[in-house]
């Protein structure tokens, strides 16, 4: 999807969903909040080559209330099947009745990857992990701490006490994760020397809704993170930025970004990796990045409201996903 033509019908199409989604009298989750927001995915996932940032400031802000209506029915989708799986006595054992469970097993598997291969090919898996915004239903902690990270603690920052009590319920009856999985009730920005005890910091796709929260607290972690330590993000990229907040390479000072990885499939979420340098001045963040495509395994979105009808790829389940390498 390339023509201004193109362009123009599919920023008419966002605008008329999200038109109909800021009618609703609730996000919480039915028939017509899952239609909608699975119609709008639907519209964004398809390569785009629109620039967001080139668009008319009325269609920004458009853009800037949909993420958050996303977010806001994002968090009620969690909480529903967070309350649900709490009915349950060992609800870990019942993960698999939120219905968008395997895309998580999927997304942290290539997580991982990513992590092992630029952020610990040789020193080993990190042993203390900070996830901020882990909200109510915290799956990609659960995945990670279970199949991927088994001997890593996992410290899971949200600001709100109630997210907070929901998720450690899940975890509260598993005698391994509830010694793993901790949870602090803080807004990041609050959160200072303890940062420096962390290996690795995921930041969710919609902690920072716009440009300037976002910035503002990536370059607090950059402050307190410990030198060499890894940041992870993820961003959106094309038509798929009306979902999620995007993250710049070059919003990164004070961190060496190891690559960036957009997937060309139907998928939402890019991935970025960025190492924090153990020397943050005089370092020249305008040289030229070499880039190279690569095949690499399919990331599925965190998205709740798509279906992947490409994980029946008989092609040995794998997409071509472009990877921007960069090379200091």
């Amino acid at each position: 999807m390339g023509s201004h033509h193109e362009h123009t019908i599919l920023v008419e199409k966002v605008c008329q969903i999200y038109d109909k989604i800021s009618k609703l009298e609730t996000l919480k989750p039915s028939k017509d909040v899952d239609t909608l927001f699975t119609e709008l995915v639907l519209t964004c996932i398809p390569p785009s080559s629109i620039i967001i940032s080139n668009l008319p400031i009325n269609i920004q802000e458009i853009r800037s209330k949909l993420i958050k209506l996303c977010g806001e029915a994002e968090g009620h989708l969690e909480a529903h099947f967070s309350t649900l799986l709490a009915s349950y006595t060992n609800p870990l054992d019942h993960l698999e009745v939120f219905p968008y469970y395997s895309n998580y097993l999927k997304l942290s598997r290539v997580e991982y990857d990513i992590l092992i291969r630029h952020g610990y090919s040789q020193t080993g898996p990190p042993k203390r992990v900070a996830f901020v915004g882990s909200g109510p239903l915290p799956l990609t902690s659960i995945v990670l701490a279970s199949y991927h990270l088994k001997e890593t603690t996992f410290h899971n920052y949200d600001i709100n006490p109630l997210a907070n009590a929901m998720a450690s319920r899940l975890v509260s009856t598993n005698p391994d994760l509830s010694k793993r999985m901790i949870f602090h009730t803080s807004d990041i920005l609050d959160v200072t020397d303890e940062l420096k005890e962390y290996d690795v910091v995921f930041m969710a796709a919609l902690v920072g809704m716009d440009v300037e929260e976002k910035v503002k607290v990536v370059q607090h972690l950059e402050k307190y993170m410990a030198p060499d330590s890894i940041l992870m993000l993820r961003s959106a990229h094309g038509a798929r930025a009306f979902l999620y907040p995007v993250v710049d390479p070059q919003d990164l000072q004070g961190y060496e970004v190891l690559s960036v990885f957009h997937p060309v499939d139907d998928v939402i979420n890019s991935v970025v990796i960025a190492r924090k340098n153990p020397i943050t001045s005089n370092i020249n963040h305008h040289h030229h990045h070499h880039h190279q495509l690569e095949s690499e395994s399919i990331m599925p979105s965190s998205c709740k409201y798509c279906e992947f009808q490409m994980f029946n790829n008989p092609l040995n389940k794998r997409s071509m996903v472009e990877e921007l390498a960069i090379d200091d």
